[in-house]
């Protein structure tokens, strides 16, 4: 089975439409974004805290991109 395969699968199970390429290219790249910037674990859970604000992954990318901008993240 192919990860598109099981995501679709996966989204019927939950009564939602799976992820376009385009949702699943920004969600990867939050992902990626949160476990280079702290640990590992980071990543699944900044796209569950995506999903728990209502918010598109295009979306959460602009809010990640404005609060890495305004310095306000930890070192």
């Amino acid at each position: 089975m192919t990860a598109k395969e099981w995501l679709s699968d996966f989204a019927a199970v939950l009564g939602v439409d799976a992820p376009s390429e385009e949702q699943i290219r920004d969600l990867l790249r939050l992902a990626g974004e949160a476990a280079h910037a702290s640990e590992r674990f980071a990543a699944p859970v900044a796209c569950w805290l995506a999903a728990r604000a209502g918010l598109s992954p295009a979306e959460v990318l602009e809010v990640l991109e404005k609060w890495q901008k305004s310095g306000l993240q930890r070192s």
